[in-house]
Formats: structure tokens, C-alpha cells, sequence
């Protein structure tokens, strides 16, 4: 497998913190995503390249292997291992008096003998003619970011994502969250050796273009009144996420009354049919550019309160 430089990948630094890592590869990755560019195969093959390079080097422990191995970061741990293990064959053999050889030749299994070790385990080596144990293992896992709006979970719906030049059919839950992160097993990258497949992880982030603040299942709103409904009470249509519907204001209603409307919320993640609450706030609005026989009248209910 070529070597491929992730830091060129994204136009960072090798000292670059996960900050400037981040916010590098969301700039590359919305200039060159498919939906952006379509039928283009150079932005698909980019765009490809910058979710590796994100994989590896948003990882702080991906990124310590990626540094030290280079293009066999992903078989780091196994050649760690096997290091630790002749160690403890030339432990034994010091102690027996010399009676057994090294486990890989008898010779020092050095740092820099480990792209030998990857042939020797992947093919081409000595694993090949037979002269050592090869073992599958696991694909790396792919990394993406999916951009939606808040109205775009209310229902259940589904998707096709072009990941790594595949496209993958995600059917997305009614309230997923923001921030939220779902697994897709087995779409990540190819196992080596005959190991299982990566996972995709895709993260959702979603933007709110409505009037409502979400929490969880819960939404919340304002609703403005005129004084003289808050005073004799009346009857008001507002707003729901998926409608409207009319309320009855009670004679008196103060400022800052906040009522319930309960399973108007948003649906609860996975839980086919249930939904949380929506909570109003009630603004009252004072009247503006009283007449004379308004402001009259005012004051002579002033004055009967008083």
C-alpha cells in the first residue's frame, strides 16, 4: 500500500493541534463533498482522502501509531506485540542456558525491521513460503458528518450517503440528536488478511431553522398576547411542530405564564409513537399609542382600583 501523507491531505502541520486538525478538515471536506460536486471523480477521490486522513489524525491515539508506523499504523499494535513476545522467548532462553532460538529467526527484532514484520504477516514475507502465522485483522473505521435540519428528524426517513466513492442507504430514527453518532457495522474499510470489514461512524449535526428550542424530546416556545386577552382571558392559535392548535387564555394571566401541551413535543429517539412535551411562554404586549379616550379610560379603572 502507497504511503499517503495525511498531514498533506489536509494542509497541516505535523504539530498541529486537533483544533486546527478539525477545522481543516471541515473546510476541505464541504469544498470538495460529493453533494457538492457531482460527477466529479478527482473531488470524489479527494473527498475520500480527507475522511482517511480525518480518521487517523483526529484519533489522538490513531495518530501516535500513524506517526510512528507510517502506512502500517493499522498493524502497529500487532507488531508491538510480537516485539514483547520475543522479548519474553529471549528472557526464557537466557535462563535455560541458550536452548532456544529467537521467535522470529533468533536475531534482534529491531524498530526499524517492522515494514519486514507487515510483509511477513500480509504477504510477500515469510508468512507467504510458510514459515510464519498470518492473522486477519480489522479495517479501519470510516468517519463522517451528516448536515441537517431540525425539521429533517421529526420523522423517520431515509438517505443515501456516497462514502469513499459507496453509496451506503441509512435509514436516520425520528429524534436523533445533534452531536449524536450511529454505527454503521461493516461499511468502514476492508479487513486485512481475511479480517471483518471497519464500521462507519456518522456523525449528525443538526441546525435549527423553527422557532422552537429543543431539549431532548421536549420543545419550547414564546407566544405573544395582547393585554386585553390576558386580563379577560380569550382564546389564541398557536404554533406545534407539526401544526396548530387554539388554547384558552384564563381571565388574569400574568406575564411569563408558561403552560404544557403534552405529547406535542419531539419524538423520543427509538420509541416508535411517543413524544415529549412543548412548553409555551406567554409575552404579554402592552398597548402602544393610547388615544385620549383609551388613556381616560385607564385611569378610571385606576381609579377604581385604587
Amino acid at each position: 500500500m502507497a504511503f499517503i501523507d495525511y498531514y498533506k491531505v489536509l494542509g497541516v502541520s505535523k504539530s498541529a493541534t486537533a483544533a486546527e486538525i478539525k477545522k481543516a478538515y471541515r473546510k476541505l471536506a464541504r469544498k470538495h463533498h460529493p453533494d457538492v460536486n457531482p460527477n466529479d471523480k478527482n473531488a470524489e477521490r479527494k473527498f475520500k482522502e480527507i475522511n482517511e486522513a480525518n480518521e487517523v489524525l483526529g484519533d489522538p491515539e490513531k495518530r501516535k501509531k500513524y506517526d510512528k508506523y507510517g502506512k502500517d499504523w493499522q498493524h502497529g499494535e500487532a507488531y508491538e506485540q510480537a516485539q514483547r513476545q520475543q522479548q519474553s522467548q529471549r528472557q526464557y532462553q537466557q535462563q535455560a542456558g541458550g536452548g532456544f532460538g529467537g521467535g522470529f529467526g533468533g536475531g534482534n527484532f529491531s524498530e526499524g525491521d517492522f515494514s519486514d514484520f507487515f510483509e511477513s504477516m500480509f504477504g510477500g514475507g515469510r508468512a507467504s513460503r510458510g514459515h510464519g502465522r498470518s492473522a486477519g485483522f480489522r479495517g479501519q473505521d470510516f468517519n463522517a458528518e451528516l448536515h441537517l435540519d431540525l425539521r429533517d428528524v421529526y420523522d423517520t426517513n431515509k438517505r443515501v450517503l456516497t462514502v469513499n466513492g459507496k453509496n451506503i442507504r441509512l435509514t436516520i430514527p425520528a429524534g436523533v440528536e445533534n452531536g449524536q453518532v450511529i454505527k454503521i457495522t461493516g461499511k468502514g474499510g476492508p479487513g486485512a488478511n481475511g479480517g471483518p470489514n471497519g464500521d462507519l461512524l456518522i456523525q449528525f449535526n443538526i441546525s435549527n431553522s423553527t422557532k422552537f428550542k429543543r431539549d431532548g424530546s421536549n420543545l419550547y416556545s414564546n407566544e405573544t398576547i395582547d393585554l386585553y386577552t390576558a386580563i379577560l382571558g380569550g382564546e389564541i392559535t398557536v404554533d406545534t411542530f407539526d401544526g396548530k392548535v387554539k388554547l384558552k387564555i384564563k381571565p388574569e394571566t400574568q406575564n411569563g405564564t408558561k403552560v404544557k401541551l403534552t405529547g406535542k413535543g419531539f419524538p423520543v429517539y427509538k420509541k416508535e409513537g411517543r413524544f415529549g412535551d412543548l412548553y409555551i411562554t406567554y409575552d404579554i404586549q402592552m398597548p402602544t399609542n393610547l388615544s385620549n379616550k383609551e388613556k381616560a379610560l385607564f385611569n378610571e379603572l385606576k381609579n377604581l382600583k385604587s
